[in-house]
Formats: C-alpha cells, structure tokens, sequence
C-alpha cells in the first residue's frame, strides 16, 4: 500500500511534468503564425501565438479610395478570423496537454 506522502508526491511530479508539456506546447504556439482573411481573400492579418500582428495584406486591387469603410469593416473580419483561430489552437493545446480534465482558473 502507498503511503499517502508517497501518493502526492507522486502527482506532484505528474503535475511538474504536465507543466513542463504545457509549458513547451505554449512556446510552440506562440511561434505559430495564424492567418485570418476576409473578403475572398482581399484582406489578409497574420498573427501569432500571442495575438501579436506580424502582417496585414490588402489587395489593392480590391478597394478603392472611395472604399475606406468598407476596407475597415474587412480589416476589423480578418483581425477577428485570426484571432478566433489562436484562440480555437490555444484550446486544443490545453485540451491535449491536460487530457480534457476542467482544470482551476489560472493554474496553468
């Protein structure tokens, strides 16, 4: 029989290393660049792990100066296309590394 010390020393650990899996899975996915686009494409936001921008792409040949509302409202859909993909990835990280158990707000 396992002492009771024993038996939460021992999640302890599982804990330590599911910490140290998230933690490497996280740095994975901050380095992973997401695409959101809007318009058939005319407007394209690349973002990365952290929903830091790194690119916007527009087509110039979308739009014209006349545009400019229209080229906001498709900025603000590629900006929210890609954000809802970092946060659908960040749930399939956590879901993975925790094995879909409902874990504490905040602690990882």
């Amino acid at each position: 029989m396992v002492a009771q010390g024993e038996m939460t020393l021992m999640n302890m650990r599982e804990i330590q290393k599911m910490q140290q899996k998230l933690a490497k899975m996280q740095e994975e996915l901050d380095a992973s660049q997401f695409k959101g686009t809007a318009g058939g494409g005319a407007v394209t936001i690349t973002m990365n792990g952290k929903f830091e921008i790194s690119a916007v792409k527009i087509d110039p040949e979308a739009f014209s100066a006349d545009d400019i509302e229209e080229l906001e409202v498709m900025v603000k859909a590629a900006a929210k296309d890609a954000f809802d993909k970092v946060s659908e990835a960040q749930q399939r990280l956590l879901s993975s590394a925790t094995g879909n158990i409902k874990l504490p707000p905040g602690l990882f």
